[in-house]
């Protein structure tokens, strides 16, 4: 490396660096270039080369750096030069590179910790002719080795999933528990669509993505309602609590967007367990609700359709009563209008075509001529609840039409009504195709709403005896 010193020859005060060989130019703009502070000695320790970001961290120029004999005396400290020298010079007799640590001199009197990576020099014959060393500040290294420590440690060893989208929406870098919620291997999900990967979800996704590369990661965390297709075919829906970050490049003289890292956690458990809680409370407050305005009423009928009224809010689109008459005296098993000890009598329905209060029927009193096997002569039969939907039956219409229902019902709840160990009628929820079926839940609710309709129709049926 001592023949490489008549291309810098920058010795202290020598006046500037004198013409170099073909080349010698471009080495320099590369070396000026570098991020790292780089510095070079020759097989005596003479510096020879030394770089803009070796000036920036230690205050001394290439004119007053090339030329000197090691640290001695101007980077280092007298004590600690013979050390730092014996050590930076000791990478010639070792193949590799070494790392060390030295405290070295500012020119301005300050000292700052910096980390060394050197390695020997070979020359044309393939011996060793110097060394090169190339330096950093301690917390500036420090800071690059946690960062991509995290990284490492997200992309293996979250309990969050980490997914790295670029500019194109598309998965860049996905980690092991994203992989996992994504039913996707960690390379088969890289850059194909999300629309792939989710079967819902995935507007209310690319939206937020959008937002973020265009106007920065909101403050909050939003929850996302998602569904991943299982192996068996079947949707999972899930709920992920996301939050997102715009990734940009730290090289570019201006923010350049290079994707988002989206990082969200599955809360689906604890969210349907916060939405059974409300319904919960919901319901429980109309029933509260409801013995209030019923124990206004002085027409027990009246008072078992303001049940209807408050039971239908959130619950379902329409309501029927349906109060059994003759044979009071049998416990309802096997009740009907074909052929059984009861008749079914529509006694209150809520309105088909519009929304409004449930209202008695004009005209009532005539059998509702349900066909055999109806949901609620079933309901009557078992003393309980049947749920209903319509399937593979048809279109909603004609289901509907075939049980006499409302036609844009699709999902159906009835419930037996019982008061002093009688049959006293049928209660039943519809709901239209926009809304889920009926499930257990629900069963539950209808059946404390029928409770008190039951009681109600019960007195109003003794009163009118």
């Amino acid at each position: 490396m001592s023949a490489s010193r008549s291309e810098i020859t920058d010795a202290p005060g020598a006046g500037g660096r004198e013409p170099g060989p073909p080349g010698a130019d471009l080495l320099a703009a590369l070396l000026d270039g570098m991020d790292a502070a780089l510095c070079a000695f020759d097989a005596a320790g003479v510096v020879t080369h030394w770089n803009r970001e070796a000036e920036r961290i230690l205050g001394w120029s290439a004119r007053e750096a090339v030329g000197r004999r090691g640290f001695a005396g101007w980077a280092v400290r007298s004590a600690d030069a013979a050390e730092v020298q014996g050590r930076l010079m000791a990478a010639m007799d070792a193949p590799g590179r070494q790392v060390h640590e030295f405290a070295l001199l500012r020119k301005d009197g300050g000292r700052v910790l910096v980390r060394t990576q050197s390695a020997r020099v070979l020359g044309a014959d393939g011996e060793p002719a110097g060394v090169y060393c190339a330096f950093s500040e301690v917390h500036t290294q420090i800071d690059l080795e946690r960062s991509i420590a995290l990284s490492e440690a997200l992309f293996d060893e979250a309990s969050w999933g980490v997914v790295l989208v670029d500019v194109d929406l598309r998965p860049a870098v996905v980690n092991v528990e994203a992989a996992r919620a994504l039913g996707a291997g960690r390379t088969s999900a890289l850059g194909r669509p999300l629309g792939e990967l989710l079967e819902q979800g995935v507007e209310e996704l690319e939206g937020a993505l959008h937002h973020v590369l265009a106007e920065g990661a909101p403050r909050g965390l939003a929850d996302l309602w998602v569904a991943v297709a299982s192996t068996d075919g079947r949707e999972q829906r899930r709920c992920w609590r996301s939050g997102f970050v715009r990734l940009a490049s730290p090289l570019a003289e201006e923010p350049v967007p290079l994707g988002v890292g989206w990082l969200f956690h599955d809360v689906t458990d604890a969210k349907l367990a916060e939405q059974e809680a409300n319904r919960l409370r919901f319901r429980s407050s109309q029933l509260h609700r409801a013995g209030r305005a019923a124990s206004e009423c002085e027409d027990p009928l009246e008072a078992a359709t303001a049940y209807l009224d408050f039971a239908l809010a959130g619950f379902a689109d329409h309501a029927l009563l349906d109060v059994a008459e003759g044979g009071k005296e049998s416990g309802g098993a096997g009740g009907g209008t074909e052929g059984g000890g009861e008749r079914l009598v529509r006694a209150v329905a809520s309105p088909a075509g519009a929304p409004g209060p449930a209202a008695g029927v004009a005209g009532g009193g005539l059998p509702v001529r349900y066909a055999p096997g109806h949901p609620a002569l079933q309901a009557v039969e078992r003393l309980g609840s049947v749920r209903a939907s319509v399937g593979a039956e048809g279109t909603p219409g004609e289901w509907a039409e075939r049980r006499q229902w409302p036609k844009d019902a699709a999902h159906a709840l009835c419930t037996v009504l019982r008061s002093r160990g009688r049959t006293v009628g049928v209660l039943t929820f519809l709901r239209g195709a926009a809304r889920p079926a009926f499930e257990r839940p629900d069963a539950v609710y209808a059946e404390s709403v029928a409770v008190l309709t039951a009681s109600a129709l019960d007195l109003a049926q003794s009163t009118g005896d």
